[in-house]
């Protein structure tokens, strides 16, 4: 069965380049513009690996990941931002980051779960 990806960006060029980055790479993407929009379309259940940027209005991708965490401990999630990073960012892509090592940041999470 293909992995599902789901990435959570506000910005909507950003969003789609990372759907194209890993629908080339061999995965199935879910395309998300806000938080919001992820919790309440999406059954976790379905995803494999979600990728989050840390910066949106509303709430961010830190908070995004406490929610997700709670409902499905085990899901890993891969944070990306344009913002310098601080401690709590740990593992965290800088944009612009090498695509590369984000796929590997992927795969490498996806693998750890299954």
């Amino acid at each position: 069965m293909t992995p599902v990806v789901a990435v959570v960006d506000d910005d909507t060029s950003m969003l789609q380049s990372l759907g194209d980055l890993l629908e080339s790479a061999g995965y199935a993407v879910r395309l998300f513009p806000s938080a919001a929009s992820l919790l309440s379309e999406v059954d976790l259940a379905g995803i494999d690996c979600l990728v989050t940027d840390i910066g949106m209005p509303v709430m961010d991708g830190l908070e995004l990941k406490r929610i997700v965490h709670r409902r499905r401990a085990a899901l890993p999630v891969i944070l990306i931002t344009g913002h310098e990073v601080t401690d709590e960012m740990l593992d965290c892509f800088r944009k612009p980051f090498n695509d590369h090592q984000l796929l590997a940041a992927v795969r490498n999470a996806i693998g750890s779960v299954k």
